[in-house]
């Protein structure tokens, strides 16, 4: 599970800003610098950015095409998308507690297919 911090350091954008703007949609760098003000210039945008939009669930390792195939493949629910990929079926190491900080993410890839 990945930990919050500034990922775009010159216009102080954070990695939950990002999330929270893929689960509304975003997929592509132009869609998050509409939706949260990433400039694509500062070493966090340039070293970060494709790796956390490629990524859906960082406890289980399961990139973004990994669900969109396995909705593709007729997962319809954030629970049939968990069974099929492990999205959504992590547990905090710390704590012990399921994460499942990605199932807003799972279910915004559902409802748009993408």
């Amino acid at each position: 599970m990945a930990k919050n911090k500034v990922i775009c350091t010159k216009n102080n954008v954070d990695y939950l800003t990002i999330r929270k703007a893929m689960s509304s949609g975003a997929r592509t760098v132009d869609e998050l610098v509409e939706l949260t003000g990433v400039c694509t210039e500062c070493e966090g945008c340039k070293s970060e950015l494709n790796a956390i939009l490629s990524s859906v669930c960082g406890c289980k390792k399961v990139s973004l095409e990994t669900v969109v195939n396995a909705v593709r493949n007729g997962a319809d629910t954030v629970e049939k998308v968990g069974e099929m990929t492990g999205a959504g079926t992590g547990v905090d190491e710390e704590t012990g507690e399921e994460c499942g900080k990605c199932k807003v993410l799972i279910q915004n890839i559902i409802d748009l297919g993408r």
